[in-house]
């Protein structure tokens, strides 16, 4: 399934039903009173937060949306029908904007009216009064609200996989999850983010690769941020960086200066290094690779081979850390 972040979309909550006109009219009956009834509620335009979808697809093609208009009154002071309600399944992780501004956080599988319908409209029963016996006053139902929205998907997970493009991320999700992301050996093989779930007794944590960022993605060279904004969600970022490059304080560099020109909050968040694809060098010159990076860093870095496995249970653990200690963790111990 494609992957859709954003999409412009118009809705409208319904319309109330119109108040109805009608008087009473029974055999032997001749001047009957006003029975006319209101009209029925407009739907409400609600949101829902769905864990299994993760894109916006759903709303790249279809653009309107329009809640049912209430029925109109009738006579015997019979309501009106309330339309139906239109419900907008969203992934969870969706902010809706207007104009810029965030009305709506979907960030639970909880329904939640939006805009609400239209009032229905009062029947000429309502008007009836001793001095006005055969009132022909109604009101029309009440408009609904339309407005266009931007759905702009940020997706939520608790770790962020950042590096460059094909430094490992992909590799290193799939061996510590069930996520199967596609892996090769060129550059940006991952074109969206993908996320796996880390598991271990009863903690587990959400993980999301993001694709790889290069010089300057904030400019939008490469993939550019489109994907940045994934990570701002995550309580803590791994670094993933390829051990066979030449420079490896110069690559991480990199990736955190493009962090801090996106969002210098990022940069604040708990990380760690991780140095894959050690099983392509002896251990001394993994142990040179390691002490180039402590004297220039007070990261904590951890050596992996996600061919080997060698590391990963450290790794893990690590990771599985920055879940406990994170106050606002949405995978607590012992919860369903």
């Amino acid at each position: 399934m494609k992957f859709i972040d954003e999409a412009k979309i118009f809705v409208k909550s319904g319309d109330g039903g119109d108040g109805c006109l009608s008087f009473r009219r029974e055999k032997y009956i001749e001047f009957g009173g006003p029975d006319g009834g209101n009209g029925g509620k407009g739907g409400d335009i609600l949101v829902e937060g769905i864990k299994s979808l993760n894109t916006l697809v759903d709303y790249r093609f279809k653009k309107h949306f329009k809640a049912q208009k209430g029925r109109s009154g009738s006579g015997r002071n019979r309501t009106g029908a309330s339309g139906k309600d239109l419900v907008l399944k969203l992934p969870i992780g969706t902010e809706i904007i207007i104009d810029g501004n965030i009305i709506a956080d979907i960030t639970s599988q909880n329904k939640v009216v939006l805009f609400p319908g239209g009032k229905g409209g009062l029947g000429n029963i309502n008007f009836k009064s001793s001095t006005n016996r055969a009132p022909r006053k109604t009101t029309p139902g009440e408009k609904g609200h339309e407005t266009e929205l931007l759905l702009k998907l940020k997706i939520l997970a608790d770790i962020g996989l950042v590096g460059f493009p094909n430094a490992g991320k992909s590799s290193l999700l799939r061996k510590v999850s069930a996520a199967k992301p596609k892996v090769a050996d060129y550059p940006f093989t991952t074109l969206n983010p993908k996320l796996g779930v880390l598991r271990k007794n009863d903690d587990e944590v959400v993980i999301a690769d993001i694709p790889g960022l290069i010089e300057d993605a904030h400019k939008g060279n490469g993939l550019g941020i489109q994907f940045l904004k994934h990570i701002e969600r995550c309580h803590s970022i791994v670094h993933v960086i390829d051990i066979t490059l030449d420079n490896l304080v110069e690559a991480y560099d990199t990736i955190v200066q493009e962090l801090e020109k996106y969002d210098s909050k990022i940069n604040k968040k708990n990380n760690v290094i991780v140095l894959n694809k050690i099983d392509l060098l002896s251990d001394n010159e993994i142990e040179k690779k390691k002490k180039q990076l402590e004297k220039n860093l007070k990261n904590e870095i951890y050596p992996i081979s996600t061919i080997t496995g060698k590391g990963i249970e450290d790794l893990s653990n690590k990771i599985l850390s920055f879940g406990r200690k994170n106050e606002n963790w949405r995978y607590k111990k012992n919860s369903s």
